[in-house]
């Protein structure tokens, strides 16, 4: 074979990709199809945190697809932690040992789905002895399966993915976040928004923390932070932004791992100048 010959992106049927790509890809559809048609309305850890039986459905949906497959493996999934601002972190420290690890959002932009409004996904990773090696995003109203794998590169459609060019803050289009939390959380991620938004070309918030990330591995965003995620909100993200070519690390600069709450992703060109931004800012959430 020639070196500039192309390989094609090939799935096996039974890898943990593709069983990752068909549980994301079937949640997703059914998700799209309850669209307008959830009954009870819930809330967790505030007004603002909302779960629907939708949400429920689609994980378990998800673990059996995976459990069918790999039934040894652990699975952490949003709708399988209690609420409360310390549940997430001790539901982590008791999984995270585990080999092999499932981590999931079933929908991740409960609040944009409920209100028809288009920009919520489904997101799957695979850590392994802690250890992030599989990201699969799937975005149900545009019909895009972001993958990743580790040392594998990224891909949407089944094209590579490569973060932006951007090298400036000032020529950057940057994601942030409104938290569930409007007590602590959001206050800080506020005054990021009003350091940031005066230095970058222009701020966005979907409501989606997976696919911001997914939009920065796309080239389509320069950079995403928010303070106050989870693990199953980054943890698919965050691979596909490093597999494209960007830079993840938290809001004061510590690499990407399983522990990370407070995220920034980049195209990594303008990493550091959008950390002192925060830092300046008092934003970082440290």
């Amino acid at each position: 074979m020639e070196s500039n010959e192309k390989v094609p992106y090939v799935l096996t049927g039974k890898s943990h990709t593709a069983v990752a790509v068909n549980a994301a890809a079937k949640a997703g559809e059914w998700i799209k199809s309850r669209l307008g048609a959830y009954g009870r309305l819930s809330t967790k850890s505030s007004e603002q945190d909302l779960v629907t039986e939708i949400d429920k459905g689609a994980e378990q949906m998800i673990r059996r697809l995976i459990l069918t497959h790999f039934p040894d493996h652990a699975i952490l999934g949003e709708e399988g932690v209690e609420p409360g601002e310390d549940a997430p972190e001790r539901a982590l420290r008791e999984a995270e040992e585990e080999e092999y690890l499932w981590i999931i959002d079933p929908i991740d932009g409960t609040t944009n789905f409920v209100h028809g409004f288009p920009f919520y996904s489904v997101s799957i990773a695979l850590a392994k002895n802690g250890e992030v090696v599989l990201g699969v995003i799937y975005d149900p109203s545009r019909d895009e399966m972001f993958v990743a794998e580790k040392n594998k590169g990224a891909y949407v459609h089944g094209a590579r993915m490569n973060v932006s060019g951007e090298q400036r803050l000032s020529e950057g289009l940057i994601a942030v976040g409104f938290p569930a939390d409007p007590a602590v959380k959001l206050p800080i991620n506020l005054r990021g928004i009003e350091a940031l938004a005066p230095k970058a070309r222009s701020l966005r918030a979907g409501g989606s923390a997976a696919l911001h990330l997914a939009n920065v591995a796309a080239g389509r965003l320069s950079g995403y932070c928010e303070v106050g995620l989870n693990v199953w909100d980054v943890a698919a993200g965050a691979l596909l932004v490093a597999e494209s070519g960007g830079q993840v690390t938290d809001t004061a600069g510590t690499p990407y791992h399983l522990g990370v709450r407070h995220i920034a992703a980049t195209n990594g060109a303008l990493h550091t100048e959008l950390l002192n931004v925060l830092k300046e800012a008092d934003a970082t959430g440290f």
